[in-house]
Order: structure tokens, then sequence, then C-alpha cells
């Protein structure tokens, strides 16, 4: 095959589908897309795309805004941030700041709301056919003389491509994800119900909550009650959001709180011939919605570096690259994200101009990435490490 690249992506969600595409139309890469399970598919109701988000992923498709247009993406409005701070509902004019606007995010970025699973769809159907592989679970990762093998096998899932890179570098528990210290709850109701409950002002709500202990439990999903619900709403009882959150959350089959959990860093995202990226390399919470927007940027500065090496020795080379410059970026998402959801959950005891000066400022550094200045370090990486090698 000459200097033809086999790139194996492990993981059939939106990540690997992004990278898929970002490529696919590089002539010397052949691209494998396995996912473990039966289908291709996302779990999870809806996804934010930010305006660099968008941005980027019209760098793997010029087609982007079809795509996501296809996918029935819609744009979203801002989300305001209120300060309440443990006063009730009904009480809330009483008090010196509440009710008071900290500030209204996202109102000028252009962000779209679009559905999981049909954004993987869209993202899926421009890949040949013959380069998607599901029901594929991986067993093993074994170096040849030409890069390295992969196993396959119907039954559990025991092994994965991060305890293949980290293992013997960290710790066994650092392989893996851990609580951040937050829960979440969802419900996808009908948009009249939801505004006919909670009323024309108040129509789209999530209910979050701090874990105290979440060291705890290892168990991501755990039942939720409504006497749980009633406890992190009571300050807000008597008014028509907690009852009617209440109300629209457990108005669902066995509802569920879900951990949030993140990568609390990691020492390195590659190891030889094999590299992390999306989610795999960079769980994070959804704090700043810039889960999907990093993966995004995974695929466009691999896709760079795939387009711009020659020969199977400089694979190490080009993963090294992407692994100096995108780790830093990503783990400081991940630590913003998580101190973004400390102040929104009022762990943070400040006023609302302290509020809106400290909060405003965070989305900045993931917004302003100038992503053809990104590209171009990526290769100013690749050329020093091609030196001194």
């Amino acid at each position: 095959m000459g200097n033809q690249f086999h790139v194996a992506i492990i993981g059939g969600g939106l990540a690997g589908a992004a990278l898929a595409n970002a490529l696919a139309h590089i002539p010397q890469v052949d691209v494998y897309v396995f996912e473990s399970a039966p289908t291709f598919s996302e779990r999870g109701a809806a996804v934010g795309l930010t305006k660099n988000a968008q941005l980027a992923l019209s760098q793997i498709l010029s087609s982007s805004a079809d795509v996501v247009a296809k996918a029935g993406g819609m744009p979203m409005n801002s989300s305001r941030v209120i300060l309440v701070r443990n006063i009730p509902y009904t009480q809330v004019s009483s008090g010196p700041e509440a009710g008071t606007i900290v500030f209204d995010l996202a109102a000028d970025d252009h962000e779209m709301i679009v559905h999981r699973a049909s954004l993987l769809r869209e993202l899926l159907a421009p890949l040949p056919k013959e380069a998607l592989h599901p029901n594929k679970k991986l067993t093993a990762i074994n170096p040849n003389e030409s890069g390295f093998e992969i196993n396959f096998q119907d039954g559990i899932v025991y092994y994965t491509v991060r305890e293949h890179i980290l293992r013997g570098i960290v710790a066994d528990e650092q392989h893996y994800a851990s609580p951040a210290g937050f829960w979440d709850c969802r419900n996808v109701v009908p948009f009249e119900k939801a505004k006919s409950i909670l009323g024309e002002k108040y129509f789209d709500c999530v209910v979050s909550g701090i874990e105290e202990d979440p060291s705890t439990s290892r168990d991501r999903k755990r039942p939720l009650t409504q006497d749980t619900l009633r406890d992190s709403l009571s300050s807000w009882l008597g008014g028509p959001i907690a009852d009617g959150m209440i109300s629209l959350i457990c108005d669902q089959p066995g509802p569920h709180k879900y951990s949030q959990w993140e990568h609390k860093s990691t020492s390195t995202h590659v190891r030889g011939r094999v590299c992390l990226m999306g989610d795999a390399a960079h769980a994070t919470t959804p704090w700043q919605g810039s889960g999907v927007g990093l993966a995004i940027e995974d695929a466009i500065v691999l896709g760079t570096l795939f387009a711009n090496i020659s020969s199977l020795s400089e694979i190490n080379a080009a993963f090294e690259a992407y692994d100096l410059l995108r780790r830093p970026r990503c783990q400081r998402v991940i630590d913003s994200s998580r101190e973004t959801g400390q102040i929104l959950c009022g762990r943070v005891d400040l006023h609302a101009n302290e509020l809106r000066g400290l909060l405003a400022p965070r989305w900045n550094f993931i917004f302003e990435l100038d992503m053809e200045s990104h590209k171009r370090e990526a290769l100013d990486k690749l050329r020093d490490i091609q030196q001194k090698s």
C-alpha cells in the first residue's frame, strides 16, 4: 500500500464521526470507524453548538450549515442568569438583589441546539458505508511491524483505548472519569406542555444540584425522587418554577439523576501511534457547553497534521504535536467548566455585580480561538519535533 495510512477510529459517536470526516478527504488515509453498539447512535437529548463550534465544523464539512439544518438544529436564544439565592420565589421581590439579572448567556453568539442522534446521523451520511463497522467491541490493541493489530469480539467490553495509553503511566483509577461534584436531571416534554406548566416566561429549564460527597458512589445514574427534587428546590417552593419543574421531571417512567463526570487531568493523550480525542481524552461538565466543540477542534487539528505527513514513520510526531497543542486547552476548559458550575450553583458568595464580572469573561478563551492560527501552531510543533528527531 506504499504510504497509505489505515486509521482506525474506536467509537462511532459525534467525536469519531467528526474525525472520520476530517480524515476522509486526505488521499493517503483510509478510515475505518468501529462502534461497540449494534448501531451507530448517541445517548442524550440535545447538544449545543456555539458559534466557534459551528465555524470549526465548517472546516470539516463545507456543507456544515446544511448538516445542522438537516439534523433539525434550531437557534438557541439567550439563557438568563438571575440571582435568587435562598429566597423563596414568592418573596423574590423582597430581597435587595433577588431577581437581579446577572447576565444573558450567548445572547449574541448565535448558538444552535440540535438533537444528538440526529446530528450523528448527518455526520455519518457523507462517509462510505464500507468504512462504518458497528457491533465491534474492542478487546486488545497489539503492536506489530506495520503499526497495530486491533482485536474485537462479541461480548463484554473490557478494554479501552484510554487504558492502552495510560496503563503503566498513572494509577488505574486515573484511567477513568470521576465525579465532578454535580448532578443533573432532564426530561424531554412537548413544547406547549412545558409552556403551559411553567408559563410563557419560564418554559425551558434544567434541574442541577451539588453532590455533597461525590466520592461515595461510582454509580453515575441514580433514581431521582420527588423528595430529592423538593429538597434541591426548597428555597423556590411555592412558585411556578419549582412546582412546575418537579411536575415535568417526574412525568416520565423512572426519573433518574445523572452525576456529572470529568477527567481531572490526563498526563498524555498519546502513546506511539495511538491517541485519544473527544470525551475519551477530556470528558468535561456541561456548564460551558464545550464538549462537542472540543471534539470538533481535535478532529480539525488531527486532520491538519495527517494532511501534512507522508510516511508512517511521521505519525508518532504528528500525535505528539497534537498532544502538546490540544491537552492544555482541553484541560483548561475542564477546570473552567467545573469552576463555572460552582459559581452558578451558589458556591461563591458574591453580589450580582461581582458575579457579573466573574462570569461574563469566562467564555472568552473558548469562543475566541482562532482556528487558522491553531492549525498553524500544530504544524509548527510538528516541524519542531521532526527537526529534533
